[in-house]
């Protein structure tokens, strides 16, 4: 279990109050990080800390607007003197329509939250690691194939794959890691609606071989993975968690 312990480690979770990001807050926890809990709604955020329990911090920030991410820098240094992990997980779904009815600041709002995001805190948080950090880039698996009437979304996704494979490069000598992890279908409060769709959860649920949507928690064991030092060799690469949905 030593390299999984996280111990001493501080780490930061965008998007943590609910959802993925809520259950990968509470995996790193699990395995004794000093978790930074950072997303737009302080509500959801003080409940992730409150199921943690006191080991963790809460700070209200939008990961598209590049003032607020510094701040979250500043404060965590400020609190903790580093920055071993981001886990940049704070996105927006797909809206599910045609390109032609797609309009800019619909294409905008997801690029900006889901790329752009990822781009700010890359630069601010993980600009302020030293040897031995991870950067864990949270992208899905509409970043390594296509999703019908999903074009925003696929595109800031695949982004996100690129983005961490050209970091990856350039951060290596500096021995900080950039990895992705991509999840499929996962049931949370902003998907359960559509798995309970007559037709389209089904179609989802068909399409995954293990033929269901994953918790948030089953995310936990691979962000600790990409975390921690037993990882240490891995850099530039895509951990795929989807119930077999890319293997067709």
């Amino acid at each position: 279990m030593k390299d999984f312990d996280l111990t001493g480690k501080t780490c930061i979770v965008t998007g943590a109050g609910r959802g993925i990001g809520r259950g990968m807050a509470e995996g790193l926890a699990r395995h004794g990080a000093f978790v930074v809990l950072a997303g737009r709604t302080r509500a959801t955020l003080e409940e992730t800390a409150h199921a943690i329990g006191g080991n963790s911090m809460v700070f209200t920030a939008d990961v598209a607007q590049e003032a607020d991410v510094v701040s979250l820098r500043d404060a965590v240094l400020a609190r903790s003197g580093k920055i071993d992990v981001l886990v940049n997980n704070a996105g927006v779904n797909a809206i599910f329509k045609g390109i032609e009815r797609t309009s800019l600041q619909e294409w905008q709002q997801i690029i900006d939250i889901n790329l752009t995001g990822v781009f700010l805190c890359c630069k601010h948080l993980g600009g302020a690691m030293t040897q031995g950090g991870s950067v864990i880039n949270v992208s899905s698996v509409a970043g390594h194939g296509g999703l019908p009437r999903s074009v925003p979304y696929c595109a800031s996704k695949g982004g996100v794959e690129l983005l961490t494979k050209a970091l990856a490069l350039d951060w290596a000598k500096r021995g900080v890691r950039v990895n992705t992890l991509a999840p499929g279908w996962v049931d949370t409060d902003l998907t359960h609606g559509l798995l309970g769709h007559d037709v389209h959860g089904q179609r989802l649920l068909d399409r995954t071989p293990m033929g269901r949507f994953a918790t948030p928690d089953e995310m936990a064991g691979g962000v600790v993975f990409l975390a921690s030092d037993a990882s240490a060799f891995m850099t530039g690469q895509s951990l795929v968690i989807d119930g077999g949905w890319g293997a067709e």
